[in-house]
């Protein structure tokens, strides 16, 4: 019976890349202000809404709710470059 292609011929086994091996490192301060910019901006929508559209920004109206979403958003943002 044949003998496969496989048997005969032996593959290397898979080594990673020897790159770099310093891992990136987020800096300190960038949890805490990712933490902080989300808070924030769920405070501002949360102050929009309870104060019938007064506050933060009386003069801006509804865009309130895009500034507190976007705050929000720039928090999640931040997630992605957080080691």
């Amino acid at each position: 019976m044949p003998e496969s292609r496989s048997r005969r011929q032996k593959k290397a086994a898979y080594k990673a890349p020897t790159g770099s091996s310093k891992s990136r490192i987020s800096p300190p301060w960038w949890a805490p202000t990712m933490v902080t910019v989300m808070i924030l901006g769920g405070l501002w929508v949360v102050i929009y809404y309870l104060s019938g559209g007064a506050w933060p920004i009386e003069a801006i109206g509804g865009w309130n709710l895009a500034v507190g979403f976007g705050l929000v958003l720039a928090g999640f943002g931040m997630t992605s470059g957080w080691y």
